[in-house]
């Protein structure tokens, strides 16, 4: 590559020297094709010194991202700051109210097992103590084995993004619900594109680059929020554009919050485990 951008740097050179002396002469140059296409090639190369990542091997984290959960500890992990509820009412009620963070609460109180966060019902959620707007997220979560559940009860959990935007997590390896509701879905909001899950008892990917809202400073909509979604290595929601927070009930709609919040992880009830999670910052 250097020699080609030497002799590239020799050609042009000798153009403008040659144009030189012939001007002074009032001579034109006649340029071969080879030599103009060469130039034509280098005005469109662009010279960038880019920051360098290793990647993690098989799901492993890469060298810039944050490990959120590695299985030795919840310490990267609180109880929620702002109560996070379902209906769309109740968002329009606190949204407004939401500061900028961070904000230290009590520790999180799921269960370490085994290297695996394990939900406990009734404990309530838990959120991230670092603050994210645009993100790529992985994650890995496993739905226990229960033949008593069906629907929305088996093994609901949810990953959401600043808090309010969620990808549905759930069994939907043979497990009939509405498809707006289902694992990958955006909840209420996209269906995913294929059904990815994998059976009960097996542990499941996503992999998430959420764009955040931007809004301007009297609070209008100057972009909505974004997410890329893949399951288990497969693509399931391609770059779809959020109507506003996913609610359970009511018509979403944009409110203004701060750009950064906490990702967080729902206690729906059932001991949905989860382990593997790594963000970067985008």
């Amino acid at each position: 590559m250097s020699d080609t951008k030497e002799k590239i740097g020799l050609i042009i050179f000798s153009i403008f020297f040659l144009s030189d002396i012939n001007a002074q002469k009032n001579e034109t140059v006649t340029l071969s094709s080879e030599q103009f296409n060469q130039i034509k090639a280098t005005a469109t190369e662009l010279y960038r010194k880019l920051d360098r990542v290793t990647p993690g091997e098989r799901g492993a984290p890469p060298s810039d991202a944050f490990v959120l959960f590695d299985g030795s500890s919840l310490d990267e992990w609180q109880k929620p700051y702002f109560e996070y509820r379902g209906s769309m009412v109740e968002y329009a009620d606190r949204l407004p109210e939401l500061k900028r963070g961070p904000h230290i609460t009590s520790p999180a109180d799921w269960k370490l097992e085994k290297g695996e966060m394990v939900v406990v019902p009734g404990a309530g959620h838990v959120v991230t103590k670092k603050l994210f707007g645009d993100v790529q997220l992985h994650i890995e979560w496993l739905a226990p084995k229960n033949s008593t559940k069906s629907g929305q009860d088996y093994s609901n959990s949810g990953l959401f993004f600043m808090g309010i935007y969620e990808v549905q997590i759930l069994n939907s390896y043979d497990n009939e619900t509405y498809s707006n509701g289902q694992a990958g879905a955006v909840y209420k909001q996209h269906i995913p594109l294929v059904n990815a899950a994998n059976p009960p008892s097996q542990w499941q990917e996503y992999d998430v680059i959420f764009s955040a809202p931007k809004f301007s400073e009297r609070g209008d909509l100057l972009n909505p929020a974004r997410m890329t979604v893949f399951h288990n290595g497969v693509l399931i929601q391609n770059n779809v554009s959020l109507l506003g927070p996913t609610c359970y009930i009511g018509q979403a709609h944009y409110i203004k919050h701060p750009e950064a919040l906490p990702i967080l992880l729902q206690d729906h009830g059932n001991p949905v485990r989860f382990r593997n999670i790594w963000a970067r910052k985008l």
